[in-house]
């Protein structure tokens, strides 16, 4: 699919066709594409922790997400992201962040990775919801995640039931200022 098409056909999708599965060699594609996205001096510190299971994501979901997530991602694989803290923005030597930001470059990394996760599903012909409504308490137990890794979204991974509709975006001119 051409770049320009998988920008504008990506959606957040909230209803998937639960009689078709991810499995992971589509997962393993995606996720070595993510692998590509730029890095705090190349520190690679996301993580994906990934259930294709339906009964163990629907398990996992009661568990760990709000009904309306619930209800959103029923019918899709779930994979979480997330970080090694303290590592991207920090002085590797002193373990001092370099910045203002701290862990917020973990963060900003992460999102570049999660973007290339996206795009590269809805290439694949996959839809994706990324949802930051979760109990990363429950998570971390239920898939032992390091306590050295920051939990920031569920991502649902399928193929949706109905075609989503793109929301209103902003004019480029409400976002962008040239400072000559």
């Amino acid at each position: 699919m051409e770049f320009q098409k998988v920008l504008e056909s990506r959606r957040s999708i909230r209803s998937y066709d639960a009689s078709k599965s991810v499995t992971e060699e589509q997962v393993n594609e995606i996720v070595k594409a993510a692998t590509l996205a730029p890095s705090w001096k190349n520190s690679e510190t996301a993580r994906y922790y990934c259930i294709l299971c339906p009964e163990k994501c629907s398990e996992f979901a009661k568990e760990c997400l709000p009904q309306f997530n619930i209800n959103n991602s029923a019918g899709a694989a779930l994979i979480v992201s997330t970080f090694v803290s303290g590592n991207a923005g920090f002085d590797v030597s002193s373990g001092t962040p370099v910045n203002e930001c701290g862990d917020g470059w973990g963060y900003y990394d992460l999102g570049l990775h999660n973007e290339i996760f996206l795009l590269k599903a809805k290439e694949m012909g996959l839809d994706t919801l990324v949802m930051g409504i979760r109990n990363s308490d429950i998570i971390r137990d239920k898939l032992d995640i390091p306590c050295d890794e920051t939990i920031v979204s569920v991502i649902a991974l399928g193929y949706a039931a109905k075609e989503a509709v793109m929301p209103q975006r902003k004019e480029v001119s409400d976002i962008l200022k040239f400072c000559n």
